[in-house]
């Protein structure tokens, strides 16, 4: 792909501690737009997941790219890295961005839209791993989490699909819980970068099928974690 894959400045500066991480998430989380900058509607959208293998010792990233129309896949792929960072909770993007870099580099066309499996903004320095991929790529991003970081629901989210409630942290909108699928539980969904708030939630139900993952993550948790269907 093009050289948006990697992006130098995704660690500029970093000393590799713990405390120079969470500097460095609140300075970058001063660069995530959240104004609509995407081809809507999107031509192709990406798919992103992680997993680990080795015990921990690989990092293993999957990357699906699909028709934005139909939302079937085009493309998969699975980049594998060596892991160096450990679980560290709120730095989850510095143990996996190398990864989903070079599951990013695999993908033979640039996507109009990317979704990932995780925080965009609702985060404590609001730079969740959905962010930070977008900063450090330049690519419209949307966070797609399965439970809340931080943040609490401001009202009663209601039981039908698309029912939603933002979701605020010190006094912020940081995101939105998404009922998008009747009898199961909301999803986190949240602007990583040049997305809004609003179009960070329609464009996920957008592509809500049958399953309460939308398509994009949908794939990509199935190839990430090698089950069933994840092929093309």
């Amino acid at each position: 792909m093009n050289d948006t894959a990697h992006r130098t400045d995704a660690f500029d500066g970093w000393d590799g501690s713990i405390a120079g991480a969470r500097v460095l998430q609140a300075r970058l989380a001063q660069q995530v737009r959240l104004e609509d900058d995407f081809t809507a509607p999107p031509r192709l959208i990406a798919g992103f997941d992680v997993g680990f293998e080795d015990g921990g010792e690989t990092t293993r990233a999957a990357a699906v790219l699909l028709d934005g129309d139909s939302a079937e896949v085009r493309h998969a792929h699975v980049a594998r890295v060596p892991t160096s960072m450990p679980y560290v909770p709120g730095l989850l993007s510095f143990r996996e961005l190398p990864a989903l870099f070079a599951a990013l580099a695999m993908l033979p066309e640039t996507p109009d839209l990317v979704f990932v499996d995780g925080q965009g903004i609702a985060h404590p320095r609001r730079l969740g791993i959905a962010a930070h991929f977008g900063v450090a790529t330049g690519l419209p991003c949307i966070g797609v989490a399965k439970k809340p970081l931080v943040g609490t629901a401001d009202g009663v989210l209601g039981d039908e699909r698309g029912a939603r409630v933002p979701l605020r942290h010190r006094g912020e909108q940081i995101g939105w819980l998404l009922r998008s699928k009747v009898r199961c539980l909301p999803l986190v969904v949240s602007p990583g970068h040049r997305v809004s708030m609003q179009a960070a939630v329609e464009m996920t139900m957008r592509y809500v099928g049958r399953y309460r993952l939308p398509e994009p993550t949908r794939r990509a948790d199935a190839v990430a974690s090698r089950r069933p269907g994840a092929s093309t």
